[in-house]
């Protein structure tokens, strides 16, 4: 079922389904709810889901000025405190991977665990594979036409503003996020970072980003792209809900997380 909220930056349409601990999904760049369809099922059946669409994706309007990371960031804070009422796991995938990240560093409070999916901390320039691929990329252009179509199949402005909200948020991924590694270092929430073997973002940057939280766990899979929730949906379901109810992490063999000298494990 969907409903709007009225949060303080952006009226926004939510969906809700399932039972148990409350986890919020937060869907990539453009698109909709309709993009996490292979994960509900299996996340529901263990779990509230709480499925917010961000300023200017899907019904939720647009709003004055630029888009920006922290501004949905916000609005995510919010929809937290009074939707879910209280602390929530957040699965983010692609910008909402972004979103996750930063709400998780600016309120751990309100955070459980978090998991990462094809999620980039720095601009394109800076991760992205193959970095001028934005260049070609244009509202009225073919790379973008999947995009546009869930665009104006659902909005409340309309189709005819699609290139203001397309404008908008390339000109967010040629500039944003610019998390520094101090910011990564205040997701304190533990957190899984997962992303294909051949997904947009370096394997570089995404190792970067596991390394850079202090209690981070790193899935790469093999045989996928940036979209892995939808080569490998059961794989990542089993992913995602293993890291939800998984305790402390204890191998046979840490290194990474081998205790330091003199000091003992906690039992």
């Amino acid at each position: 079922m969907g409903d709007y909220a009225d949060l303080p930056g952006v009226r926004t349409w939510y969906e809700t389904e399932g039972a148990g601990e409350p986890l919020v999904l937060l869907h990539g760049g453009l698109c909709t709810n309709d993009t996490w369809g292979a994960q509900r099922a299996d996340l529901a059946a263990a779990h509230r889901l709480f499925l917010p669409e961000r300023r200017a994706h899907g019904h939720t309007p647009d709003v004055e000025g630029p888009l920006t990371y922290r501004d949905m960031a916000d609005d995510t804070v919010s929809f937290v405190e009074t939707v879910v009422g209280g602390p929530a796991h957040l699965v983010g995938w692609s910008d909402g991977g972004v979103v996750a990240l930063l709400v998780a560093a600016a309120r751990p409070g309100l955070v459980r665990r978090v998991v990462v999916i094809g999620a980039n901390f720095r601009p394109a320039a800076e991760c992205f594979v193959e970095p001028g691929m934005l260049d070609a990329m244009t509202p009225e252009g073919p790379d973008l036409a999947f995009f546009r179509e869930m665009y104006e199949a659902v909005s409340p402005d309309g189709g005819e503003h699609w290139p203001v909200v397309a404008a908008k948020v390339l000109d967010m991924w040629r500039t944003q996020p610019t998390l520094t590694l101090d910011e990564l270092a205040r997701v304190q929430a533990p957190l899984l970072v997962m992303a294909g073997d051949d997904d947009m973002m370096t394997l570089e940057h995404t190792t970067a980003l596991y390394r850079g939280a202090p209690d981070a766990r790193l899935a790469v899979v093999p045989g996928a792209s940036h979209l892995v929730p939808l080569e490998k949906a059961a794989l990542v379901d089993e992913l995602i809900l293993d890291h939800l109810r998984q305790g402390a992490v204890e191998t046979m063999m840490p290194v990474r997380r081998a205790p330091a000298p003199g000091t003992r494990s906690a039992r």
